[in-house]
């Protein structure tokens, strides 16, 4: 410990040390005296609504790699930002989360704007909450959210400051580092090291994990020395495998039965960094093959509990594939075959198919894809090949509402780098307020509205529910062109498909933000 300072100084110079002088937040009465002084070497992002702040920090987190730092107001602050704290919490992204509370002298007398059970008012979708028993204790409960949030399976966590705290003095904690890269089981692993190389046909299944722990190259090395196809888990959240290698054989979909159809024939099925598996409608019968061996690379060990089958090896996806890529080779396999996209759509009418194509075309090499438009996830995985690490995000809770904001902030992560972002006309409502914060910021983040004028995801499930008229679905009259405008983005709408190379080339060629509304047929 040293010297006393106040619990703002020595905050402050912890979050400076873990790299943390990015803050998003949307400012209440009960966090001012947080900012009294704003050190000059901080930046503070607005978010015009708390989910806004929270998605943008998710995408800042994910982007780079540490954990982010959200400041929201306390009780309805915290709970504008619940939906994207789900999602951060699905997401598996690092947040220190710090809200405000009343002041600890009225909190008996139930004053305005306190939060009640303050710590379990998040839960259960942060990995820690806490809000400590005295001012001097802050700093410390800060700094071990820090590291709570980054210890792998890494998430967001929760502490609640009472907003006289911050003027306190108390002993500012040094700065301290935590390890976080454990191998796993190394029997477990030989044992699967031996079961790949003597498999006849092994097949692979990549998860979001392995974009996560930076396991790129590992992954492509694995599936090339054993020939194995490689297929995406349901509903990934990031992408971890080049969709355009010779090697990549789809996606699977997120029901058991299809699942099961996709992975026949194979003796060996590895998920790696991925659920054994994602469903997303009931099913029954096996969750794989009877004639394949499951084996779990996962660094979650409530994940690998949960997995209904197979081995599961808990522990680092990269450096996991490093022990497999030291272990037997195989023998002779022949060569999958090689995944078949769709003939190119045609461009009347004019699709989500088609509208996506174009994107792959016009878009520039190395661009980022931020995705939230479930209804034309299909025509994205038929025509969009996402090929570079770290090229693609979407929401892992299938909650909407994020991508919006989370594109605004991996543009500001990644500085310099083009961000596109493919929305759907009901997602776009969820947080539009993040067209501001790009115009602000001046991020060169290309807004693509894909404009159906429906919840049409919501229409597929209906048939499938037997529902021929689902009610609630029809989203007539959203101008998102006004909508942009009025927040200070450029913004185009393109009705047919001869204008729409024009709109994508502008709005991709442009270092500011831009929306382009595509109405699809």
């Amino acid at each position: 410990m040293s010297a006393a300072v106040t619990v703002r100084e020595a905050v402050f110079a912890l979050l400076r040390a873990h790299g943390m002088t990015t803050i998003f937040g949307n400012p209440g009465s009960t966090e001012l005296p947080m900012f009294r002084d704003f050190p000059e070497d901080f930046r503070y992002v607005l978010g015009l609504q708390e989910s806004v702040a929270l998605g943008m920090a998710d995408g800042f987190a994910q982007a780079t790699r540490n954990a982010a730092l959200v400041n929201l107001h306390s009780a309805v602050g915290v709970g504008h930002a619940l939906g994207n704290l789900f999602t951060a919490f699905r997401n598996r992204t690092p947040l220190v989360v710090i809200a405000g509370q009343q002041a600890r002298s009225i909190l008996p007398f139930q004053p305005f704007l306190y939060a009640e059970q303050a710590t379990e008012f998040p839960k259960p979708y942060v990995k820690w909450s806490f809000e400590p028993a005295r001012a001097e204790d802050v700093p410390a409960a800060i700094a071990r959210a820090y590291h709570v949030a980054m210890q792998p399976p890494r998430g967001p966590v929760f502490v609640s400051v009472p907003v006289d705290d911050w003027d306190r003095p108390c002993e500012a904690p040094a700065p301290r580092a935590v390890g976080r890269a454990p191998r796993g089981d190394a029997r477990l692993l030989d044992e699967l090291g031996r079961a790949l190389a003597k498999a006849e046909r092994p097949v692979l299944v990549v998860g979001a994990e392995a974009a996560r722990d930076e396991a790129w190259a590992e992954t492509i090395a694995l599936a090339e020395r054993h020939l194995m196809p490689v297929w995406v888990s349901p509903m990934s959240s990031r992408n971890a495998f080049p969709e355009d290698h010779k090697l990549f054989a789809g996606f699977l979909e997120a029901s058991r039965e299809a699942i099961v159809r996709d992975l026949a024939g194979h003796d060996l099925v590895l998920a790696l960094g991925a659920p054994v598996f994602t469903y997303h409608v009931e099913g029954f019968g096996p969750h794989v093959p009877p004639e394949s061996r499951l084996y779990q690379l996962i660094d979650d060990p409530l994940v690998a509990a949960a997995s209904p089958v197979g081995t599961a090896i808990v522990g680092n996806i990269r450096e996991g594939l490093r022990e497999l890529l030291a272990g037997p080779a195989p023998g002779r396999r022949p060569e999958p075959a090689r995944f078949d996209r769709p003939n190119p759509p045609a461009p009347e009418p004019l699709t989500d198919a088609y509208l996506l194509s174009r994107v792959a075309a016009l878009r520039p090499a190395g661009s980022i894809v931020v995705e939230e438009a479930p209804s034309s996830r299909g025509a994205m995985h038929d025509f969009l090949p996402i090929t570079d690490p770290d090229g693609f995000y979407t929401c892992a809770s299938g909650g909407l509402g994020f991508s919006m904001p989370a594109a605004v902030g991996i543009a500001l992560g990644r500085p310099g780098e083009k961000v596109i972002a493919l929305i759907g006309d009901g997602s776009a409502m969820y947080a539009p307020q993040a067209l501001w914060s790009a115009a602000q910021l001046g991020l060169p983040v290309s807004f693509v509205i894909v404009n159906n004028r429906r919840y049409e995801a919501l229409l597929g499930f209906g048939r499938r529910f037997g529902v021929e008229r689902p009610v609630g679905t029809q989203l007539p009259g959203i101008d998102f062109c006004a909508l942009a405008e009025a927040q200070g983005v450029a913004a185009a709408r393109v009705e047919s498909a001869e204008r729409l190379d024009a709109a994508l080339r502008s709005a991709f060629d442009s270092p500011s933000p831009g929306l382009v509304e595509v109405v699809v047929a």
